[in-house]
């Protein structure tokens, strides 16, 4: 025969909902660095002579990023707009030196309505909405924009369009027929859409040759070189030490950290 057994008791000191315990504020997980990418091998030449020196690594997410057309297009509306000058003006009627009576009666002549002669219709007059000056300039996120740059220097590296020279780029002579014959015969000429040489610093015999090269190629300092000037030349020539600094001004978006998993 079955017997009645008893449940063992609990006592309520050792049972505790999770209601009745003090909540905790939750713990932020920690941050670290966004993983290292990995790199891109460029050869380092040397001008005029073109001979390969040494080699450079650059990371990928700097010199190997993806084509987007959409970022490039932004990057170049801006520049675009920010070169605008916006200067033109006219006058209305009321800018226009004259007086101010009637030219003729409102009824009985037979012929339109006319008011002072400084109306927009009238030879002479103001100019009915004419341009004022204005402000063209439109706006562009920073990351976007410095994505656009580098977006831009991966475009060329990877079709073999981007030349890294060494630094301190001197030629021997400041004559630009030589010049011209130079960048011929290394297919950076006119006759392969020309090329563009960013310097930082570059030297008179250097500058003096360049301005008369006729389509072979422009000579820019880093300050004065944008997104557009690098898509519309043939070839990009670049000593190292300005593709360095460019790189490192346009890394905004680069500076980041992700949350951790742990």
């Amino acid at each position: 025969m079955a017997t009645a057994t008893s449940l063992p008791e609990f006592s309520n000191h050792s049972t505790t909902t999770s209601s009745q315990s003090p909540t905790n504020p939750p713990i932020s997980a920690p941050r670290r660095a966004a993983p290292t990418p990995p790199d891109v091998l460029t050869t380092i030449y040397k001008f005029p002579s073109m001979e390969p020196i040494r080699f450079a690594y650059y990371p990928v997410n700097k010199l190997f990023l993806p084509l987007r057309r959409d970022i490039l297009h932004r990057a170049v509306i801006y520049e675009g707009d920010a070169t605008r000058q916006g200067t033109a003006s006219t006058k209305w009627r009321n800018g226009v030196h004259g007086s101010g009576r009637k030219i003729r009666p409102q009824k009985g002549m037979g012929r339109a309505r006319l008011g002072d002669k400084k109306s927009p219709s009238i030879r002479g007059g103001g100019v009915a909405f004419g341009p004022h000056p204005r402000d063209f300039s439109s706006g562009l996120p920073r990351k976007i924009y410095d994505l656009a740059w580098r977006t831009a220097l991966s475009y060329r590296y990877m079709r073999g369009q981007l030349v890294v020279l060494e630094n301190d780029i001197e030629i021997e002579m400041s004559e630009s027929r030589w010049l011209a014959q130079i960048m011929e015969w290394n297919h950076l000429g006119r006759g392969d859409g020309g090329s563009l040489l960013i310097a930082r610093d570059p030297t008179e015999n250097l500058s003096q040759a360049f301005l008369g090269l006729e389509g072979h190629g422009r000579l820019k300092s880093e300050e004065d070189v944008d997104v557009k000037d690098l898509l519309k030349a043939g070839r990009i020539m670049i000593e190292k030490r300005s593709l360095d600094r460019l790189l490192h001004r346009h890394s905004s978006d680069l500076n980041r950290t992700v949350p951790s998993a742990m």
